[in-house]
């Protein structure tokens, strides 16, 4: 038992470690993942939607902190009733998602590891048992310095967190896991390789056959049979190539400028996903920026998925000298992870990202 417990012990910490951290690395993008579990049905709690970004912040500190107290062995039985009530929760919310297919992809690692709902299930299924490995044997947990040792390592733990999560939220993730890296090409990105994997569908039709109902089932074509037709279901049963980088679109007034605008040698995006939700006081020195970008030769658009009406508002308060067009909610917010923000394409290759806390950082 003895042993197993130590096998528990360093898998589960490094496990929280690692997760806990890459949700660190990008609070912003995992409280984004908080608001679909509110708002979709999974918790169906959207009185907490506002408060997502610092539940998302207290969780992802919580869960690296856990797994620093487990490898150190700092208060054995409160770090392992801790671990068990966050791994159940985490394993009803997983089932409950892939169950009714709420949410795609639970967030546990971020951007940088994708898992169906089933298989974040089973992960959270072998940690429970693992966690209930270690609440058994906790006995078998012993602090790894004596001392004040573990104490100063928990308290290091939480000060670096800290630090870290500021900094990550006042500039952007210092790691970037998302296809809309710097240097990431984004026309490439949208491609689909010719040998890529196709989806394969179920088709069961339904005929009426001497007056009885008949459902024949197959994978593409019609079948023949001497009835009459009635009603044909269409399931997914393997997904096929999906591009890292989709729902891709740069519109204005119904026309995608999107072919156009990736061939543009110099073009500076001004990316707001909800105007609502804006930094506004960022706008003067955004001005100054895009004024300099258009002396320049560069061709600056805004992207926003905010209406026409708040976009003009927007341009008439701080005079820009640009126009706005609609791109998807999501895909901005994948984009760049600042409410506003700016990048520097060439020809689609993202060659610069800052958040608006940087813009003096952009090399025009």
């Amino acid at each position: 038992m003895k042993y197993l417990v130590g096998l528990s012990r360093i898998l589960v910490g490094v496990l929280f470690i690692v997760s806990g951290f890459i949700k660190l690395n990008d609070p912003v993008g995992f409280s984004f993942k908080l608001e679909e579990y509110f708002s979709q049905g999974v918790l169906n709690l959207p009185i907490f939607e506002p408060h997502a970004l610092a539940i998302s912040i207290f969780v992802v500190v919580f869960e690296v902190l856990l797994g620093v107290m487990l490898l150190v062995g700092f208060r054995a039985r409160v770090t392992v009733w801790s671990l068990l009530l966050m791994i159940i929760g985490f394993t009803f919310l997983t089932f409950y998602s892939a169950y009714f297919n709420k949410v795609t992809d639970c967030g546990c690692f971020g951007d940088a590891i994708k898992l169906t709902p089933w298989e974040s299930f089973t992960k959270d299924v072998i940690l429970l048992v693992l966690i209930i490995v270690l609440f058994v044997g906790q006995k078998h947990i012993k602090p790894l310095f004596y001392g004040n040792g573990n104490r100063i390592i928990v308290v290091a733990t939480i000060l670096l967190c800290g630090f870290y999560c500021n900094h990550v939220l006042n500039h952007l993730p210092v790691i970037d896991f998302r296809p809309y890296k710097i240097g990431a090409n984004i026309i490439e990105g949208m491609s689909v390789p010719d040998d890529a994997p196709k989806p394969i569908y179920d088709y069961a039709w339904k005929f009426n056959i001497n007056g009885e109902e008949k459902i024949i089932v197959t994978q593409g074509d019609y079948p023949q049979v001497d009835g009459e037709f009635v009603d044909v279901e269409t399931t997914e049963v393997q997904k096929g190539y999906e591009p890292p980088i989709h729902d891709f679109t740069i519109e204005q007034n119904g026309e995608d400028f999107t072919p156009t605008l990736m061939e543009e040698p110099k073009l500076l995006m001004v990316v707001a996903y909800d105007l609502r939700k804006t930094s506004k006081e960022a706008y003067g020195e955004l001005k100054t920026v895009t004024d300099q970008a258009i002396e320049k030769g560069y061709k600056v658009i805004g992207m926003s998925a905010s209406n026409s009406e708040q976009t003009g508002e927007l341009v008439a308060d701080h005079q820009l000298n640009f126009d706005f067009y609609f791109t998807d909610e999501t895909t901005l917010k994948t984009i760049v992870r600042s409410n506003p923000g700016a990048l520097v394409v060439k020809k689609g290759t993202i060659e610069q990202k800052v958040h608006y806390n940087d813009l003096e950082d952009l090399r025009l």
